[in-house]
């Protein structure tokens, strides 16, 4: 894979992808139809075949859903990124599909996961708190398995996000819990039919959660099993399976100033994939042993961005490009990659169409089915994403900054991407990394009048413009904002009525970008 500069890979035509469409770039912590524009078209050839079942043998297959939890592409080594060491994942990419833009509806865990539960945004589905839970009028993807195909269901691993908070505590103050509980709010675990319960003393290894989930599946059924794991998220706390690594060899991106802080932050993050790496091969281990890999439909895939700036709560790239890894014997041709745009609302409805099932009207996502047979595929113009508050209940505060409370959405073509900030007044603040020590050498360095201007403009400007436009071939960093200049114009105002109806067809409650 090509890389350029210092920066992420810009995605060049590689592998040997030949599909149609358009080409662009809580378990224990281990410690011991509706028509949119952005639509080409009606996907003739999956709406053909969903009668039957999508498996080389005929029947429904079994569903392996592996969530990785605060992981930006590119940071696996199948990905080109020669600063991380993944080589059971690289295996599995080389065994499947590789998807080189996969962006979740949200750069924060519950909505994120909330759409790719129900095949709609997070805002469609009520899903704009931290502390929410899923409606119950919903229906989500493991309801829709378990009813039209008589699949077996079940979640394990880390908290699945989509039942508000599990307890009280920080994240979950007194009346939070006690109004989720008297109105009989929480319904997630009545979706599943197996929902996780670890020993007291936990598992030493993550194939210990599929094992249990197999050993409680009914003989005869097809099974749909969503695991997660805790890396790579926060805290940063392993030495690397693979030795360390040293700080000053890596790669830095391109909107990250080279700090010693940034330096030692992206190690320990890449020590946490290299972890999560050899916890996902004790999962497919399993799999191997019991003798279902070539009966199951695997998915590995990003919950949302690393927490890092410009990551994890922040609608840039880094926030919301995800890895996307799709292994199925028989039907996805090994070794392929694709550069078609895939939202996190398309997981949802592929997975139907795998199963045999059309997925209902009410779902906005668009199954790429298709691509996984390797059959044409008519590919989104446009992805979208959302941010919400990302604050504990009763936690509101004068001075909060961003990482707290931030209301935006963003629509990503293949080239560009433009940001609508409706509370631009609020500081930046990254989720979950003020602590760390480059967000605390880069406030430093910005306090000293030392950190350069480029770095100034994209976290230390307020306020923050409301639009921010982006040439992702010219700038992949997303530090030079084009937003009203004469001479991408058409662009924005393309960009800007496609969000439009995308927020009208969501019930969105924020203001529209544009007349």
């Amino acid at each position: 894979m090509m890389m350029t500069g210092v920066g992420f890979p810009r995605w060049s035509v590689h592998g040997s992808s030949a599909r149609g469409g358009e080409r662009i770039g809580s378990a224990p912590r281990r410690r011991g139809g509706r028509s949119h524009s952005w639509r080409v078209g009606l996907v003739l050839v999956g709406l053909l075949t969903l009668a039957q079942p999508a498996t080389a043998a005929g029947g429904p297959p079994n569903i392996l859903f592996l969530l990785s939890d605060d992981h930006s592409a590119p940071y696996l080594g199948a990905y080109g990124n020669p600063d991380v060491r993944t080589p059971n994942l690289d295996r599995f990419a080389a065994e499947g599909l590789r998807c080189d833009a996969m962006f979740v509806s949200c750069p924060q865990c519950v909505p994120s996961r909330a759409a790719l539960m129900t095949g709609r945004s997070p805002v469609s589905v009520r899903m704009v708190r931290f502390t929410s839970p899923l409606p119950s009028d919903v229906r989500a993807l493991p309801d829709l398995l378990r009813e039209g195909a008589g699949y077996f269901t079940g979640v394990g691993g880390r908290t699945y996000h989509l039942d508000g908070p599990a307890a009280r505590g920080r994240l979950a103050p007194t009346v939070t819990t006690e109004v989720l509980d008297r109105h009989k709010l929480r319904t997630f675990k009545e979706r599943v039919d197996y929902v996780e319960k670890a020993p007291a003393q936990g598992w030493s290894r993550y194939g210990d959660h599929l094992g249990a989930f197999l050993d409680a599946a009914p003989a005869g059924k097809p099974w749909f099993f969503w695991l997660g794991f805790s890396d790579p998220h926060h805290p940063w706390d392993t030495q690397g399976s693979r030795g360390a690594i040293d700080p000053a060899k890596l790669t830095l991106p391109p909107d990250l100033p080279d700090l010693p802080g940034v330096r030692d932050d992206l190690a320990r993050h890449l020590a946490e994939i290299e972890h999560l790496d050899n916890d996902v091969q004790s999962v497919l281990d399993v799999l191997n042993a019991r003798g279902l890999a070539g009966d199951t439909l695997v998915v590995f895939m990003g919950d949302n961005g690393m927490a890092f700036p410009h990551g994890k709560g922040a609608l840039h790239d880094r926030g919301i490009h995800v890895p996307l890894l799709v292994r199925w014997p028989g039907v996805v041709k090994p070794g392929e990659t694709s550069r078609a745009l895939i939202s996190g609302e398309d997981f949802a409805p592929t997975m139907l169409e795998a199963a045999g099932l059309a997925p209902p009207k009410s779902m906005s996502g668009l199954s790429f089915l298709p691509l996984l047979r390797n059959q044409a595929f008519a590919a989104r113009r446009h992805v979208f994403a959302e941010r919400g508050p990302h604050v504990a209940d009763g936690s509101m505060s004068p001075g909060i900054s961003a990482a707290s409370f931030d209301l935006a959405r963003c629509v990503r073509s293949d080239r560009y991407k433009l940001i609508y900030n409706c509370t631009p007044h609020q500081p930046v603040g990254p989720i979950d990394s003020q602590r760390d020590a480059g967000w605390k050498a880069m406030v430093a360095a910005n306090q000293a009048g030392q950190l350069a201007p480029q770095f100034v403009r994209a976290y230390f400007t307020a306020p923050r413009p409301t639009f921010e436009l982006y040439d992702l071939n010219a700038d992949p960093g997303e530090l030079d904002n084009l937003a009203g200049r004469a001479e991408v114009a058409e662009v924005e105002r393309t960009l800007k009525a496609a969000l439009a109806e995308k927020m009208i067809l969501d019930w969105d409650f924020l203001p529209l970008p544009t007349r």
